[in-house]
């Protein structure tokens, strides 16, 4: 595995969150049948997947058309996925996460939850979204482009995994087990922000 592929597939694990997303969408899903749950879970992937590979293959365009340099990207991104990082240490992002989806379960004409919360911003995020945007400016080559592609797949195939396997994962693992992970990769998230931060800067400023 090359350094690009890991670096990929560590950003898209930590911003997308399969095993924060999990424990939400079994409690969004928990009066639909175990089929329902999966078809919804899959289509979510799905959806979250394209949303991320439309930002992936235009958003460089969208930010030449807005005059937007992609240091200043890169120091917004990186900013943005520290402040992810810092809800994630200080578990303030799974209490965001858990207050829209009883908004959702609070509204009984919202069956399906793939769309929304799910896929979006559950899954592509404003996190997400900056992160491949990233991650495909760091890769210099089709080669390298695929292997952005692979990771992503990567974890979008463990995020449908996930919140198939959403309620045996929460019983196995317990709520005390899930925020130490969450914070464990809080953590990892920051300390790639700020990389993300500081290139930016040396891009901007020629340091």
């Amino acid at each position: 595995m090359s350094e690009l592929f890991v670096s990929a597939f560590i950003t898209l694990f930590v911003v997308i969150d399969p095993p924060g997303c999990a424990p939400i969408y079994a409690g969004l899903t928990k009066q639909a049948s175990s089929a329902q749950a999966r078809a919804m879970a899959l289509r979510a992937t799905v959806i979250a997947a394209i949303i991320l590979l439309i930002f992936a293959f235009f958003g460089e365009p969208l930010l030449s058309a807005l005059h937007i340099e992609l240091d200043s990207f890169r120091i917004a991104g990186g900013l943005m996925l520290f402040w992810i990082a810092f809800d994630m240490v200080f578990e303030k992002r799974t209490q965001r996460r858990e207050e829209r989806a009883e908004k959702v379960a609070a509204t009984p004409e919202i069956e399906d939850v793939s769309v929304f919360p799910m896929a979006m911003p559950m899954l592509a995020g404003p996190g997400a979204i900056a992160a491949i945007m990233l991650l495909m400016n760091e890769a210099e080559s089709a080669g390298e482009r695929i292997e952005v592609f692979a990771a992503l797949g990567a974890v979008l195939a463990m995020t449908a995994a996930a919140l198939v396997a959403a309620g045996p994962i929460i019983r196995l693992l317990g709520d005390k087990v899930e925020a130490v992970i969450t914070r464990l990769l809080g953590v990892l998230l920051a300390a790639l922000a700020a990389q993300y931060v500081i290139d930016g800067m040396k891009g901007s400023f020629g340091l």
